[in-house]
């Protein structure tokens, strides 16, 4: 009798049995409680790929007693969708509980797929449950985001991989009846990278040869002799998607543009979304070039524009420009740190009131409470600029930028500490 895939052998009948994400399924955790009420909110899954996000939206339909509508956005339309909102309008004209809708990768679902998902959501129709491995904020409508909850789903950790290999060997109906020892785990754990799926199908590699009764003795050797001759190819759908993007672009960040344009051809030949790779580096042209050359980003912003347009396989000479020029400009961060040093700054402080002076006076009694008084018009004075005030008292001198040693910064650097000297520290 043929077996199927240890992943689906193994996938959790039960929340309990359900491998990480305790900030989501713990005891006292907000998805567990919801499911223990009843009350359930359409919500999206955000997560890299093997975290249990088709698992979580199928375990809590069945432990809520929901019927269950699945969709794939790569095999679905408008079409399917339509007749999935009638099955669930239909169930729910017999006496049932709305049912789950869920829909895997929703985010390959363009606008108008997901607008037809709007008034059964609002209606409470169906129970959405959508899973993406890309951020919503970028790939799902505002008007479905609105109404949806968004619950973001971590890598598992090596305390949650070993438990579910743990498992495998005390349950599963093939693996449990060999003799397997893991006598080192740090090849087996790092090829999964946070991944249970993955983790699942090493195993099943490692093991494939092996029968009722053998002894195996797991080690880094020997995982990687199994698994290296396997991960060749890069995979869109998950094995090596996040490492390549990764390797991506940390080697622009690293100044090797041979690299970078290495793993570009990867991801093409692999038939990623050239806007998923235009994001990327429009993100890197902000966070690892920032002002050290401002064009950078113009660039990447025209990449995504042009490959927006013309698609492959044409966009790959649009992309490979692009990439060469982030990877051979001048880096810097400090844009990049200067937003979180601010922000650090707002959670520690919270809301200090701004400076009476820079405050708009729209009305009379704001101008008598001294709203806009004693504000210095910097255009009015030599350079344009005076120096005044213009954070709230109590971080009067908190420094949140600091430009790096570039030779554009290094220009900004002499501006402020002309300007500022004595308040900034430059």
């Amino acid at each position: 009798m043929t077996l199927p895939p240890l992943a689906e052998r193994m996938r959790p009948r039960t929340l309990d049995e359900f491998a990480g994400q305790r900030h989501l399924v713990g005891p006292e955790a907000v998805l567990r409680k919801a499911v223990r009420s009843g009350n359930l909110p359409s919500m999206l899954f955000w997560g890299p790929p093997g975290v249990g996000k088709t698992t979580l939206a199928r375990l809590i339909a069945l432990e809520t007693g929901r019927h269950c509508i699945s969709l794939s956005a790569i095999q679905s339309g408008v079409k399917e969708i339509r007749q999935s909102l009638e099955e669930a309008q239909k169930l729910q004209d017999d006496g049932e509980t709305p049912p789950i809708l869920f829909i895997d990768e929703i985010h390959r679902f363009h606008k108008g797929q997901q607008d037809a998902l709007l008034g059964a959501v609002e209606k409470g129709t169906v129970v959405l449950i959508g899973a993406t491995t890309e951020n919503p904020s970028f790939e799902v409508n505002n008007a479905l985001l609105s109404r949806c909850q968004v619950y973001i789903l971590e890598p598992l950790s090596r305390e949650d991989l070993l438990g579910m290999v743990d498992r495998v060997l005390q349950t599963d109906v093939r693996l449990s009846k060999l003799s397997i020892h893991i006598q080192e785990e740090d090849a087996l754990l790092g090829i999964s990278g946070g991944d249970g799926r993955k983790l699942y199908n090493t195993l099943e590699l490692v093991t494939q040869d092996a029968v009722e009764g053998d002894t195996l003795i797991l080690t880094n050797e020997l995982v990687m002799a199994k698994v290296q001759s396997r991960i060749a190819q890069f995979d869109k759908g998950g094995e090596l998607h996040y490492d390549i993007i990764s390797a991506f672009i940390k080697s622009i960040r690293g100044s090797d543009p041979n690299a970078a344009v290495y793993y570009l051809a990867r991801m093409i030949q692999g038939g990623q979304d050239p806007l998923f790779i235009a994001r990327r580096l429009i993100i890197s042209a902000a966070e690892d070039i920032g002002l050290a050359n401002p064009n950078a980003l113009l660039l990447a912003n025209a990449a995504f524009d042009s490959a927006h347009k013309i698609g492959w396989p044409e966009a790959r000479i649009v992309l490979s420009e692009v990439t060469i020029y982030l990877a051979c400009s001048p880096k810097s961060n400090a844009a990049y740190q200067a937003i979180d040093k601010a922000i650090q700054s707002v959670r520690k402080t919270g809301d200090q009131p701004v400076p009476l002076h820079l405050r708009n006076a729209a009305t009379g009694l704001m101008k008598q409470m001294g709203y806009g008084k004693d504000y210095q018009y910097s255009h009015d004075f030599p350079g344009h600029f005076v120096p005044q005030d213009y954070l709230p008292d109590s971080i009067r001198s908190s420094v949140f930028y600091q430009p790096a040693r570039n030779p554009a910064e290094e220009k900004y650097r002499q501006f402020l500490a002309n300007n500022w000297a004595g308040k900034y520290d430059y």
